[in-house]
């Protein structure tokens, strides 16, 4: 289990027209620390910050994570099309102490 931390809500937003595909792009960020664990198998003495891609509702808004504890959902992990693991975070609260 990947612990993920939102101490505060952060997000950024980023739009623009995409290079090499001339169409435009907008997506929506929200800052958060993951707590890894190392190589060694020992869990990284802090909290690593990060951001991720953030889905939308059916009105184009960013579905933002509210302040809280979550755990890398099952669904985070798929294959992608040639045929590596790849990681799109989607987030799940863990449950309260």
């Amino acid at each position: 289990m990947i612990k993920v931390s939102i101490p505060a809500v952060l997000t950024r937003n980023q739009s623009g027209i995409g290079k090499t595909s001339g169409k435009a792009y907008n997506m929506d960020f929200q800052t958060v620390y993951l707590h890894t664990i190392g190589k060694d198998g020992k869990p990284s003495p802090f909290p690593e910050k990060t951001e991720i891609i953030l889905d939308k509702n059916e009105q184009g808004q960013p579905l933002v994570y509210a302040v809280g504890e979550y755990q890398l959902h099952p669904a985070s992990l798929y294959v992608d099309r040639s045929g590596n693991l790849a990681v799109a975070p989607r987030l799940a609260p863990l449950p309260k102490a």
